[in-house]
Parts: C-alpha cells; sequence; structure tokens
C-alpha cells in the first residue's frame, strides 16, 4: 500500500521556520517533521510514499537524494576525489516526489499524483501533524466499512484553563487546566482512501476538505475512525516548541517505532 503525503503548502502561521524550508523539512528532535510521519506509516509496514511537492519542493528533493549520506560515516578523499562510505543505513523507502505546483490546493495536489495512486486503497495525510495513530487498525476499520473514504477523527485539547460559571455566580467551583476540547470531533487527517475518490477532484482550485469530502459525505460513503490517542498538527512556532520539547524529554508519543 502506498502513503500519499501533502507537502507543498506555504505554512504561514509558521513564517518563523518556512521563510527559509517548506514546513515540512521543519526539524523535530534534528529530522523533519516529514520523516517521522513516514515513520510512522513504516512501523505498519508502509514504505511507499508519494510526496505532493509544491513551495521550495527542491529542498525536500534534496533531502532525499541526499539521505543516505547524511545516515552514513563518509571519508571524502579529496585529492583523489574519492568517497568512501564506511557504514550506513538507509530506510527501505521508495519515495515518489512529485512538483504539484506552488498555488495548487490539497484537492488538486492529490489529482496531480493520481497516477502515482495507481488502482489499490492508499493511505492520505498532511505533511505536519503526527500520531500515535494505529495505521494497521484503520485500515482494517476502513475495510470493514466498505466506504470510499475513511477519514480519522480527533478532539484536540484545549489551549486554556477552562472556568464553569452559572449565570450570576461569580465564584469558581470547577476549574480545568487545558481540558479536552469541547466535544467536537474534527479532521485529523490520516485518511484511508479508494483510488475512484480522485474522480471526484475537479482542478488545481479544489479543496480536498471542502467539494470531495462533502460530496462522499452525502454519498454516504465517508467513515469516521475515532482516534483517543495523541494528535498534533504543527501549525505554529507553539507547537513546533512543544513537539521538540516531548521529544527531547523523549515523551513523544508518535514515536511507535
Amino acid at each position: 500500500m502506498k502513503a500519499v503525503i501533502l507537502a507543498g503548502g506555504l505554512g504561514t502561521r509558521l513564517s518563523e521556520e518556512t521563510s527559509i524550508r517548506p514546513k515540512p523539512m521543519v526539524n523535530i528532535g534534528g529530522k523533519p517533521i516529514l520523516w517521522h510521519i513516514m515513520k510512522i506509516y513504516a512501523a505498519h509496514g508502509i514504505n511507499d510514499f508519494v510526496i505532493c511537492c509544491g513551495y521550495k519542493g527542491n529542498l525536500i528533493k534534496e533531502y532525499f537524494a541526499n539521505y543516505f549520506l547524511y545516515m552514513s560515516d563518509i571519508t571524502f578523499d579529496m585529492r583523489f576525489n574519492q568517497m568512501n562510505i564506511h557504514s550506513g543505513y538507509a530506510e527501505p523507502w521508495r519515495v515518489t516526489l512529485v512538483d504539484t505546483g506552488d498555488t495548487t490546493m490539497t484537492g488538486g495536489r492529490l489529482k496531480r499524483v493520481q497516477e502515482h495512486v495507481g488502482s489499490q486503497t492508499f493511505c492520505f495525510t498532511y505533511g505536519d501533524g503526527v500520531s500515535d495513530i494505529n495505521i494497521t487498525e484503520i485500515i482494517k476499520f476502513h475495510q470493514e466499512q466498505n466506504t470510499l473514504a475513511t477519514l480519522t477523527a480527533v478532539q484536540p485539547p484545549g489551549r486554556f484553563g477552562a472556568i464553569f460559571l452559572e449565570n450570576e455566580q461569580t465564584k469558581i467551583t470547577s476549574f480545568r487546566e487545558k481540558p479536552q476540547g469541547d466535544g467536537a470531533w474534527i479532521n485529523g487527517g490520516y485518511f484511508v482512501l479508494e483510488p475512484e475518490v480522485i474522480d471526484l477532484i475537479s482542478d488545481d482550485s479544489t479543496i480536498w476538505e471542502k467539494e470531495p469530502l462533502e460530496k462522499l459525505a452525502v454519498m454516504h460513503q465517508l467513515s469516521a475512525y475515532k482516534h483517543k490517542g495523541f494528535w498534533q498538527p504543527m501549525d505554529t512556532l507553539r507547537d513546533k516548541n512543544y513537539l521538540e520539547k516531548l521529544w527531547q524529554e523523549s515523551d513523544a508519543p508518535w514515536k511507535t517505532w
């Protein structure tokens, strides 16, 4: 099975980092968050990736072009222009990098890689969110639902402490620091899709989260896999620092490999 990963957006809310690199290449623990996402899939035997590049996509291509060098001990003999690799390790990944345009919307990017997806069920996600989701379980769930699409539904934690007050009440009787969200489930990515869903995408201007998902819902072809574990997007510098802190403290729930 293949995993398609969106990696072409501008990442404007993380401009401190994305002014010089695409958001999926922002490091967590010295490795791009894109690498972390791929490791999540690889832990479940998915090693064939299609990366939808866009903004500064050349940096993603250069990273994978030099990946084996990054992971190896090397001696460069400058006098004879020789390179000797002493030991090295590279993931057993097959990575297809496709330029899907700088301004293409999320649906349009998926449409542009249709030929690389093929005719089999595939995974699809965003290049900026990590989770301890069980990929094997969501694939099994998708197959049992017998729908064209399954998305991972998550409940993000609140960002602020919650105070509970009744009408004219002025004394606080209940306080919870950063409780789970308001109970609503949101789209957390980590989709499992049938290739037919790509036919619902019109062109580069199509936003995946709008017309295609809305049509699938009306058709009763969209299932929700409820994930109650860890899920965290990297939208802002605050999010990036939070993920980095978890990694440095060896408390990264998404590290399931």
